[in-house]
């Protein structure tokens, strides 16, 4: 959607909406490309014994009109919900397409969930398909009898009596299928919100979702589709971030992605992988980035031929940043958003918009702004919350059977996002904090970002968390959850030597007055750190 250009701002003027009547994810994604170049290489996949097995877009394309057509065998019609539980692999890309092709919504779902998360979900949804593995049979044989709206077990390996065989249905069925004309907003998908707060609600987006993702992930990518890219993400293809942060953009540009169906992050792998298949392009979440840096000289030992590498999903930091470019002689391209709006804000150094401690600027079509409670925009340098203005085709169409949180959602005009920021007189978003992870602190409104940044620059610290803890005189203290790196021994003497850093490099007001380490995290799929579990364990002790 954007043409290369030397400008930013120049770009982001002369950049204009033009939706078409009629949009089908599946098109974009598959059918175009079938028919006009169909040898052209879209997915990838490496086992896990490093055989790699490649899918021009005419197999997938061929692929997914059978599933489509095993689908409408099924009873599946317009609007019903087709639950995916798998792994990165040319079978999600499949069924998601063929989802599409039918005017159905495709649910993405984690392989991590457990049975309670995959039984709400699935029950929320009312999804009426599920295609799955051998993993995910085992976690539904828990729960199948409570699912009363799903009619379809669908398994990609050997079926169990219960389940029917993703290859059979295929075999079976005719490898032509008209794609339904469907209208940008009709819906098409809908993700799971990772559940920081509250319970997952189902965000759920029209076929106009990947159109306004394209000028931030291009930008992100520093133009992605140039000659001899090739994309990977580690991020699951069940969320925002490995569906359209990569995935379907790269698939639309016709740019081949790499996929890899890794049970959990292994940072020294990730570089023989990206080394191996001579990844030019890579969008590496903030958590996945900071495991890297336990990799010993990277630059060095990995013959590595990155062109653009871009970061989303949380706050990266500064120190992550810096190690980064410092490494590897170019910077991360840090974008932002969320699952129902996401990559309205975003960074390209190709175009000089690179800023460390930034979360970038609003990305072409796009208006975003610091707002108060009232909905009022707010000068430079003031901190409120970042929002986002409708309509924009970015933006979801609601959550699913929620109409008063869809509405919370908003005032007026502004879609707000409970992300506390401040935008400098340059344009630069940085991000504070949710708004229920502000700690307060002796009349201080301190984020938990800057301070986490600070804590993994200690020499001894791999992850960290910070939470406010009620404290009858400050109303809340910092405190720290810290995991350290391995042959690091906790003890009192390394816990004031942490504090004593963070007071020293960051604010006499914000340092941790308490440290507790631990051995890990708490996580949602999609890598974030889940800091309500955290507060509460705070509160707790308290108490």
């Amino acid at each position: 959607m954007l043409q290369p250009a030397s400008d930013f701002e120049a770009l982001k003027t002369g950049f204009r909406w033009s939706l078409p009547e009629t949009y089908n994810m599946a098109h974009a994604v598959s059918d175009s490309w079938a028919a006009r170049d169909p040898q052209r290489l879209a997915i990838r996949h490496v086992l896990p014994t490093g055989k790699v097995e490649d899918w021009t877009h005419l197999e997938l394309n061929r692929s997914a009109n059978r599933f489509a057509n095993a689908l409408r065998g099924l009873g599946v019609e317009r609007g019903d919900r087709i639950a995916l539980l798998l792994p990165q692999g040319p079978a999600t890309a499949i069924a998601h397409v063929a989802a599409y092709k039918l005017g159905a919504v495709a649910v993405p779902l984690a392989s991590l969930f457990g049975r309670d998360a995959l039984a709400y979900r699935l029950t929320n949804s009312g999804a009426k398909v599920i295609v799955t593995n051998g993993s995910g049979l085992e976690k539904l044989s828990l729960i199948r009898d409570d699912l009363t709206a799903l009619r379809h077990v669908i398994s990609v390996d050997e079926p169990a009596s219960d389940a029917r065989s993703f290859q059979a249905l295929m075999d079976a069925a005719r490898d032509s299928f008209e794609t339904l004309v469907t209208k940008p907003d009709d819906p098409a998908l809908m993700i799971y919100t990772s559940g920081t707060t509250g319970q997952p609600k189902g965000v759920l987006h029209g076929h106009r979702v990947l159109l306004g993702h394209m000028p931030g992930i291009e930008l992100s990518q520093n133009f992605l589709g140039q000659t001899g890219d090739i994309l990977w993400t580690p991020a699951d293809w069940a969320w925002a971030g490995g569906l359209l942060n990569a995935l379907f953009p790269a698939l639309k540009l016709g740019v081949p992605v790499v996929s890899y169906a890794a049970r959990k992050f292994d940072p020294e792998f990730a570089f023989h992988l990206m080394e191996q298949q001579q990844i030019r392009n890579a969008f590496i979440p903030p958590t996945a980035l900071k495991m890297l840096r336990s990799v010993e000289n990277p630059a060095a030992r990995f013959a590595l031929r990155w062109r653009s590498v871009g970061s989303a999903g949380e706050a990266l930091g500064r120190e992550t940043y810096d190690w980064f470019a410092q490494e590897f002689g170019f910077p991360v391209n840090e974008f932002y958003g969320q699952t129902e709006c996401n990559a309205v804000l975003g960074s390209a150094a190709s175009l000089g918009v690179t800023r460390a401690g930034a979360i970038g600027k609003a990305t072409p079509g796009h208006e975003v702004a610091i707002i108060d409670d009232t909905g009022t925009v707010l000068p430079p340098e003031s901190l409120g919350q970042i929002a986002i203005r409708r309509p924009d085709p970015v933006m979801f169409l609601g959550y699913w059977n929620n109409a008063d949180a869809t509405r919370d959602k908003f005032i007026g005009d502004w879609m707000v996002t409970g992300d506390q920021g401040v935008m400098d007189e340059d344009g630069y978003f940085r991000f504070v904090g949710r708004d229920d992870d502000i700690i307060t602190s002796a009349s201080y409104r301190i984020g938990p970002g800057e301070i986490e940044d600070c804590l993994i620059r200690h020499p001894a610290v791999a992850l960290a968390a910070a939470v406010g803890k009620p404290d009858p005189l400050r109303t809340e203290i910092v405190k720290a959850f810290v995991v350290l790196k391995p042959d690091e021994q906790d003890n009192d003497s390394l816990a004031s030597d942490i504090r004593d850093f963070v007071r020293e490099h960051l604010s006499a007001h914000e340092y941790p007055r308490e440290i507790e380490f631990v051995s890990s995290l708490p996580m949602t799929t999609t890598g974030k750190v889940i800091r309500r579990k955290l507060r509460e364990m705070a509160r707790a002790e308290a108490s």
